[in-house]
C-alpha cells in the first residue's frame, strides 16, 4: 500500500513523498482506513457467504432457500446478525468467565489479521511483508488458541473433547499446508505474496498450477489441507452434531457464538486468496506482460485501469474457488475422524515432503540451465513456454472439457428440474 500511496502523492498531489511534511500523516490515515475497511470487508463477506451458501444448498436440493429479507433474501445475514446480537449472552456459572469471554476474540483475531498481507490487486494490500506467507501461517495459529481456550473455559467435557479434536485437526493439517506452500516459494524465490504473483503471468499456462507437476499436485494438496483447516465439509467434524453435540462452541450463545461462524464463513476468502496467490497467478492481468508492467513502473505511469482490472481478476479467481468449496460441502458426506487423520499423516504429509524435495531439485536444475531467466515468465513460443502450454492443455483443458461434457450429458438425460427464475 505504501507504493500505492507514494504514487498518489507523487502523481496526483505533485509532492515528493520523501520530503513532503504531510507524508507520514497520509500514511497514518490511510492505514487506519485500510484497517477499518479490511475488517468490514471480512465481516460483510462472511455474512454474504452465509446467504450465498444457503442459496446454493437450496438450488442443489431443489429448494428455495432464504428469499424474503431484501431482494432475493440477500439481507438475510443482517437479520441473523441482529437476532444473535439481541440474544442473551449466557455464561455458565462453572466456567472460567474471563477465558470464556476472550476465546472468540482469539479466533476472530487469527482470521482478521491475515488481511494485513493478503493482496486484492496490484499494490492493493495493507502491507507488503517480505515474509508474508510465514506471517499468514503464524497468525492463523491464534485460531487454535481460541478453540482450545473455548473448550477448556466452558468446563464441559463435551466442549473440551470438541476443542481438543478441533485443535488436533487444525494443527495436523497445518503441516502439509505449510510444506506444500514451499513449492511456490521455491519457484518464486520469495515469501512475499506480491513477489510470488509477479513471478507468474496472466495466462493460465503461466500460473504455477500448470508450470510443473509439483505445482499441479501441490495445488490439490493445499486445497484439501485448507478445507480441513477451515473446518469445511468433508472435514467439519469438530461441529458434527452426530459426533460431539456441537463441539467447542456448545456452551456459547448470542454474538460470541456468531463470532466462531463469522470466522468459518469469512475463512473462505482467506483460503481461496492464498491458493489464488500461490498457484493461480493472483492479480496478474492476461495480456499485460512483465516487461510492460516494469516499463510503466519505471516511468511512474501505471494506468489507473490496471489497478481496477487487477483487483477484478483477483476477486474473480478467489470467488470462483470459494464457490467450489461451497459446492463440495453440499456434494460429499463427512469422513470419520480416523479417516481424516490417516489422510493427513499417512498420505498428505509424505506427499508434501516429496513435492518440496522434487521442487527444490527441479528449481536448482533450472537455475543451472537458465540462470536468472528460470524465474522469468517464458514466452509462449519458447521451449519452456510450449512445455507449460502442453501441461496446461493436458492438466487443465482436457479435464475441463470432459467435466462439462459429462455435466451436459447428465442434464440432457434427466433435464434441469429446477426453474431458475421462480426458485431464485
Amino acid at each position: 500500500m505504501r507504493e500505492f500511496l507514494d504514487e498518489i502523492i507523487r502523481d496526483r498531489l505533485g509532492q515528493d513523498p520523501a520530503s513532503w511534511a504531510l507524508t507520514q500523516g497520509v500514511y497514518l490515515v490511510a492505514m487506519m482506513a485500510a484497517g477499518i475497511a479490511l475488517t468490514t470487508f471480512g465481516a460483510l463477506f462472511a455474512g454474504l457467504t452465509s446467504w450465498w451458501e444457503r442459496r446454493i444448498a437450496a438450488r442443489m436440493q431443489s429448494r428455495v432457500g432464504p428469499n424474503r429479507v431484501g431482494p432475493q433474501g440477500i439481507l438475510q445475514f443482517l437479520a441473523d446478525a441482529l437476532k444473535l446480537l439481541v440474544k442473551e449472552d449466557l455464561i455458565s456459572s462453572a466456567s472460567d468467565r474471563w477465558l470464556f469471554r476472550a476465546a472468540p476474540y482469539f479466533v476472530v483475531a487469527g482470521f482478521a489479521l491475515t488481511f494485513v498481507v493478503l493482496p486484492f490487486g496490484y499494490h492493493l494490500s495493507a502491507t507488503r511483508m517480505n515474509v508474508g506467507l510465514f506471517y499468514v501461517l503464524s497468525v492463523t495459529a491464534l485460531v487454535v488458541v481460541g478453540i482450545l481456550i473455548s473448550g477448556w473455559a466452558s468446563n464441559s467435557k463435551w466442549a473440551l473433547f470438541g476443542g481438543i479434536r478441533a485443535a488436533a485437526q487444525v494443527v495436523s493439517y497445518e503441516i502439509p499446508a505449510g510444506l506444500v506452500i514451499l513449492v511456490p516459494v521455491l519457484m518464486a524465490g520469495s515469501l512475499n505474496l506480491h513477489d510470488i504473483i509477479r513471478a507468474q503471468g496472466g495466462w493460465p499456462w503461466d500460473w504455477y498450477l500448470f508450470q510443473t507437476p509439483m505445482g499441479y499436485a501441490g495445488f490439490f494438496i493445499l486445497f484439501v489441507a485448507l478445507l480441513a483447516e477451515g473446518n469445511r465439509t468433508p472435514f467439519d467434524l469438530p461441529e458434527a452434531e452426530s459426533e460431539l453435540v456441537s463441539g467447542y462452541n456448545t456452551e456459547y450463545s448470542g454474538m460470541r457464538f456468531a463470532y466462531f461462524f463469522l470466522t468459518e464463513f469469512g475463512n473462505l476468502w482467506v483460503m481461496s486468496a492464498v491458493m489464488t496467490t500461490c498457484f493461480l497467478g493472483g492479480w496478474q492481468v492476461p495480456g499485460v506482460s512483465a516487461e510492460n508492467l516494469a516499463r510503466w513502473e519505471a516511468l511512474h505511469q501505471v494506468p489507473g485501469w490496471f489497478y481496477l482490472v487487477s483487483a477484478a481478476v483477483f476477486c474473480a479467481k478467489t470467488l470462483l474457488l470459494a464457490n467450489v468449496v461451497i459446492w463440495i460441502r453440499w456434494t460429499f458426506p463427512r469422513v470419520r475422524v480416523d479417516q481424516m487423520m490417516s489422510l493427513c499423516w499417512k498420505y498428505l504429509v509424505p506427499a508434501a515432503m516429496a513435492l518440496v524435495v522434487l521442487a527444490a531439485v527441479t528449481e536448482l536444475m533450472s537455475f543451472e540451465l537458465f540462470g536468472e531467466a528460470a524465474r522469468v515468465q517464458a514466452p509462449l513460443f519458447s521451449l519452456r513456454g510450449l512445455i507449460h502450454f502442453a501441461f496446461f492443455a493436458a492438466g487443465g483443458l482436457v479435464p475441463a472439457v470432459l467435466f462439462f461434457r459429462k455435466t451436459f450429458r447428465n442434464i440432457s438425460f434427466v433435464g434441469d428440474r429446477v426453474r431458475p427464475l421462480s426458485n431464485w
